[in-house]
């Protein structure tokens, strides 16, 4: 049985004959285009993903695991016996303290970004000159950002870090990607903690930043993360610390049961990308089958994002992306193509680099990295060239 029909629990399905409960009413679908959805390129029937071997019993919530009697009591009042459950539960959008917020109770116009729903709710909010903030500049924001602007909102993102992405980009990339939104209309503004928000008749007005600066708003999307859902786990009593805690089969502290994808943390990360989810399926589809020598070693992710629309923007970034002393770094910059390609090299294997509006080089790099061998005895300029100094 798998409790969760996202990423991780709907692959699972696929390769396997489970009962798999999924709390949304929405067939399942692939959540990194939702912000595709939103700026309008796809239908929400367009990012449906495939149907599992089982059917899913859609929008029916897991309320209670008996570990003893091995059974999952549901929303609906339904009592489900198993043999093995999985727990693949993901995440939920971290909600900010901010003033004007109480729980989970949002003002209207508040949205949080992780869902179909979030994505259909916002997007029937928003017309051409609407006043939207977006408040956070990860990849998330970003893409949210930038999925507004191209449904003709005036977009201002706001972020607390000195650069936007500042977790998986270097600065200059921060920077470059800031001129990209710049150049669409977004105002962008770093360094920059809201404070609160402000509310008339149960509807968001405006922003209020730490400084006293006042950024009027009629939509607010908060994209300022995700947790690990883990209160079911915690209230069974398995081992929880920031996510489910899993071993190198994915099991959790009671053997029967499992955790994968964005509720599941291995070797004391959580990933919380789609990447090492399906990874994670993948491994547990073996396990479960009985595969011999079937271990999860991790993985290495890389991020990829594409900025589509008149003028698209791909970056990737993968490992660490600021070098530490004695490291070797090459850089390639072209202006004129608002290009930046970027390695670190350490110990003569590459740790971690960023393409941006370049991704020619990305599968041979990426090779490189995931493969963590020593590299060729060739000049660093060959890894950022087209074919990756393969030739």
């Amino acid at each position: 049985m798998v409790v969760g029909g996202g990423t991780a629990g709907l692959r699972l399905a696929q390769r396997l004959p489970v009962t798999l409960l999924g709390e949304e009413a929405h067939a399942p679908y692939n959540r990194v285009l939702l912000a595709d959805v939103l700026a309008g390129r796809y239908a929400p029937e367009v990012i449906a993903l495939p149907e599992p071997r089982e059917p899913v019993r859609r929008g029916v919530r897991a309320v209670r695991i008996d570990r003893a009697a091995r059974t999952v009591e549901c929303s609906d009042g339904a009592l489900v016996p198993y043999d093995r459950l999985v727990l693949a539960t993901g995440s939920n959008p971290v909600l900010p303290p901010l003033r004007g917020l109480r729980g989970a109770e949002l003002p209207e116009g508040v949205h949080p970004f992780r869902t179909l729903d979030d994505c259909l709710a916002l997007r029937a909010a928003v017309r051409p000159g609407v006043r939207a903030v977006v408040v956070g500049g990860g990849l998330l924001g970003v893409s949210a950002a930038r999925a507004l602007a191209a449904l003709g909102a005036e977009v201002v993102l706001t972020q607390q870090g000195e650069g936007l992405m500042e977790r998986h980009l270097d600065p200059h990339a921060s920077a470059l990607l800031r001129e990209h939104l710049d150049g669409l209309g977004v105002e962008t503004h770093t360094e920059c903690r809201v404070s609160g928000l402000r509310q008339r008749d149960g509807a968001v007005t405006a922003v209020e930043l730490a400084d006293g600066f006042v950024l009027d708003a009629q939509v607010v999307v908060l994209a300022c993360g995700v947790r690990p859902r883990v209160a079911l786990a915690r209230e069974a009593g398995l081992d929880v610390r920031t996510g489910i805690v899993v071993d190198d089969e994915l099991r959790t502290s009671d053997p029967y049961v499992h955790a994968i994808g964005d509720c599941a943390e291995h070797a004391g990360r959580v990933y919380g990308l789609a990447g090492p989810a399906l990874e994670q399926a993948d491994v547990l589809a073996d396990v479960l089958s009985g595969a011999a020598g079937s271990r999860y070693p991790g993985t290495r992710a890389l991020t990829r994002l594409t900025l589509g629309g008149a003028r698209p923007l791909d970056l990737a970034a993968f490992g660490e992306a600021t070098a530490r002393p004695g490291d070797d770094v090459v850089q390639l910059a072209d202006a004129t193509k608002g290009a930046y390609r970027k390695v670190v090299v350490r110990d003569n294997r590459l740790v971690g680099g960023v393409l941006l509006g370049d991704l020619a080089a990305v599968g041979a790099l990426a090779r490189a990295w995931e493969g963590d061998e020593a590299l060729p005895e060739a000049p660093l300029l060959h890894l950022l060239t087209h074919d990756g100094g393969s030739s």
